[in-house]
């Protein structure tokens, strides 16, 4: 992957987990996002762990910072933001990887 970007962020939603609603948004953000240029290998992610009160991820790769840059400022996600996530998202952690080098 290179200098590749591994976005992820982990996140509970205002509708109950696993409720209809919460089934609705994953699937239509789903959609909406990797309809954006340069996103890669995104994934729909359920936390099961006892370590974590978060209920859901998404993770996605982005070949490089200019394709990261991109994303963020596209207009379907500017408004998927605005109109989706700061209505139904209750909380969330935003992290961004790159791999690691020594060299």
């Amino acid at each position: 992957m290179g200098v590749g970007i591994k976005h992820m962020v982990t996140f509970s939603l205002h509708a109950a987990k696993d409720s209809a609603e919460a089934k609705v948004f994953l699937k239509e953000s789903e959609a909406e996002l990797t309809a954006i240029p340069g996103v890669q290998q995104f994934e729909v992610l359920r936390q099961v762990s006892a370590k974590n009160d978060y209920d859901y991820g998404f993770s996605m790769v982005f070949a490089d910072q200019a394709a990261y840059d991109a994303y963020n400022v596209h207009p379907v996600h500017q408004n998927y933001v605005a109109e989706r996530w700061v209505k139904e998202v209750s909380r969330f952690q935003e992290i961004d990887f790159i791999l690691y080098s020594d060299n």
